[in-house]
């Protein structure tokens, strides 16, 4: 059974088996630029082997980001800058009180299988939010992290990635405690009909460090999702 890593504050490289992920929690909000820049450089640097792949745990500072599939009708009211982003998915909002997870995994030796990744990814996070006492699930029809508020189902966390060569950027977007009203800047990911939510909303604990240690326990149960190979030789 593969160990979890720890929940780190600092760069740190964590073995897992023979592969070393390197897991980063950032201590103050990241520059969404800077972030992305920082995630390119590290996406190029596992396609040539040079550096170990990686799970950043951030904030950014208010920003709206589009995807490729962003739709100029659907920025409402720019009223924070606006990002390109190159994942895949429309636009979304990043700010304070929510907890970012960039994922750069080569797939490549993980089964190149890019939409159980984002399955893979979903479920991560439905695992770490039950923690914190949040029932969230996946939809058929719909990439993203879902539940319930006011009888309605209600998005909670967004999955946008981008895959070259085989390598991932990007990752998860979770709504711990941000300001909502942000989203109103935006058809979110370009479904007016569903509202946003957020654990604080829905009456969760707040702590990002709770969020950040059931991920670490779930760690090694979503390689093995990742690539199903990993899970048969567990």
């Amino acid at each position: 059974m593969l160990a979890p890593p720890r929940v780190l504050t600092h760069a740190e490289t964590v073995t897992i088996r023979t592969d070393e992920i390197e897991w980063c929690v950032a201590p103050a909000p990241v520059d969404y630029a800077t972030a992305l820049a920082t995630m390119t450089a590290r996406a190029e640097a596992v396609v040539a082997g040079s550096e170990p792949e990686l799970v950043w745990l951030l904030e950014h500072p208010s920003v709206y980001t589009a995807g490729t599939s962003a739709d100029p009708a659907e920025l409402l009211d720019p009223r924070f800058p606006v990002h390109v982003a190159g994942r895949g998915g429309r636009y979304t909002y990043h700010g304070p009180g929510q907890r970012i997870g960039y994922v750069v995994l080569d797939l490549g030796k993980r089964g190149r299988d890019v939409r159980c990744y984002v399955h893979a990814l979903e479920q991560w996070v439905i695992d770490a939010l039950a923690t914190m006492g949040i029932v969230a699930f996946s939809a058929p029809d719909r990439v993203g992290i879902w539940t319930h508020d006011g009888g309605e189902e209600a998005k909670i966390g967004s999955i946008g990635v981008r895959v070259r060569k085989w390598v991932t950027m990007h990752g998860f977007a979770l709504n711990i405690a941000p300001d909502l009203r942000h989203f109103e800047g935006i058809v979110p990911c370009g479904l007016p009909q569903f509202p946003v939510t957020s654990v604080q909303k829905l009456g969760g604990s707040q702590d990002f460090s709770t969020f950040d240690k059931a991920l670490s326990l779930g760690f090694a149960r979503f390689l093995r999702r990742v690539s199903p190979e990993v899970e048969n030789e567990a």
